[in-house]
């Protein structure tokens, strides 16, 4: 009998929600549930330096607005609770010490300042030496009996190669002479965060492990750690990097200078929750034919791993405003107003006006919600209009032909008896 498909959102709370991680978590979602399978959810705060208050009440809201809902998690439970990795800390010791005692890693009392001279002295590119890997076994009970802080570091194999197999890269070979001895355990008891990962995976039988393609060096250390345990390795699916336009035309990994880059700043800047879904999903991912527009059901329907691109995938704000548009345009009127109401009322400052006229006049016409106090802020306080507005070439206009019309305009609006929209369309056209 095949496993069940369980995949794991696993973000640390360290700040906003960063666009490719949200796109992490909708691809675990996608995988999971149009296999049928389990959407899990657990927080990783095991770099507690890092942590921002407030962080992971951030990662809750976020997945529910976009309708993200996990089957495990640390506020719904489940059966390989806690799914907070702090709250699992006494797991990862046991794990650690197993390996001391098969001879598998080894305890190293290395102190930081001796790291960074190793660092200094190559220009920092220097990985650890190995300086506590063979040490007798007297000095280290020695050591130990006086209280000398260590750590537990993973013994890597130091020829031959490491291979590992990706559903989206293919086959990748590492030579091991370039892995470092990689720390399992640090000094105050953490586990790490490559090592936290296997055994909380393996303990919670996840079957398929989705990050960005930036974790492929990761890999091979995450595998010789499945094989020193003889557990089964799951499934790696690693995912394109997501990048930006530069100024000069060239493109480089998507930060804060290409624009928002967060779903709660995206959000800020006017965008639907459900429009920015709809857009990472094609972030890297191809249905097949030529369809763009799709809700999380229907993307649950059709997702597939082989859809997955190699290659970088280019954030269009261009492209998002157009299916930001698109959601906009489908939106019941009476569900538009309520959407819009906010950027109306910001932008007439209390003034009395008919919202259900303004939405049906802005509907048609907004992109982006912030777009509409612009739109209409006319409305409230009249700008201070230059005539170079009515130079148009294409339309071959000018002020003096704009003057023209406007006062013919003036005269056929004060001569009308009834205002309304009909009534002034028709005498305008």
């Amino acid at each position: 009998m095949t496993a069940p498909v369980r995949t794991r959102y696993a973000p640390s709370p360290t700040g906003l929600m960063h666009v490719g991680n949200l796109r992490t978590a909708l691809f675990e979602y996608l995988i999971a549930k149009s296999a049928g399978g389990v959407f899990v959810l657990r927080i990783e705060d095991t770099d507690q330096e890092r942590q921002v208050e407030g962080a992971e009440q951030v990662i809750y809201d976020t997945l529910k607005r976009v309708g993200l809902v996990h089957d495990e998690g640390p506020d719904v439970g489940g059966p390989y609770a806690p799914y907070v990795q702090s709250q699992r800390r006494h797991l990862y010791r046991p794990y650690a010490e197993q390996l001391v005692a098969e001879g598998k890693a080894y305890r190293c009392f290395c102190t930081r300042e001796r790291q960074e001279s190793l660092r200094a002295d190559a220009e920092g590119i220097q990985g650890y030496d190995r300086h506590c890997r063979d040490l007798p076994a007297e000095e280290v009970e020695r050591l130990l009996a006086a209280g000398t802080p260590h750590v537990i570091r993973q013994k890597m194999p130091l020829t031959g190669t490491t291979a590992f197999h990706d559903a989206v890269y293919g086959t990748i070979q590492v030579e091991n002479k370039e892995l470092e001895d990689q720390v399992l355990l640090k000094s105050d008891g953490y586990p790490t965060y490559n090592f936290a990962n296997v055994i909380d995976d393996h303990e919670m039988r996840i079957t398929h492990v989705v990050r960005g393609s930036e974790y492929l060096s990761s890999a091979p250390k995450y595998n010789l750690l499945y094989d020193a345990f003889g557990w089964e390795v799951p499934e790696y699916v690693h995912l394109p990097l997501i990048v930006g336009r530069n100024p000069d035309g060239t493109v480089s990994k998507l930060s804060k200078r290409h624009g928002a880059t967060s779903f709660d700043d995206l959000v800020r800047e006017g965008y639907l929750p459900e429009a920015i879904i709809n857009y990472i999903a094609l972030l890297g991912w191809a249905p097949g034919d030529t369809r763009e527009v799709f809700s999380l059901a229907e993307l649950t329907e059709t997702f597939r791993i082989s859809g997955i691109s190699k290659s970088p995938a280019l954030f269009d704000y261009d492209k998002l405003a157009w299916f930001n548009a698109g959601y906009l345009r489908a939106m019941e009127p009476a569900r538009f107003l309520e959407t819009a109401a906010a950027p109306i009322d910001q932008a007439l400052g209390g003034r009395c006006l008919d919202r259900t006229l303004l939405a049906s006049i802005l509907q048609p016409r907004v992109e982006r919600l912030t777009d509409i106090p612009g739109m209409i802020g006319f409305l409230a306080a009249l700008p201070d209009y230059d005539t170079d507005l009515f130079t148009h070439k294409k339309m071959k206009t000018d002020p003096a032909l704009a003057l023209t019309v406007l006062t013919e305009a003036l005269e056929t609006l004060a001569s009308l008896p009834e205002w309304g929209v009909e009534p002034i369309h028709t005498a305008l056209i």
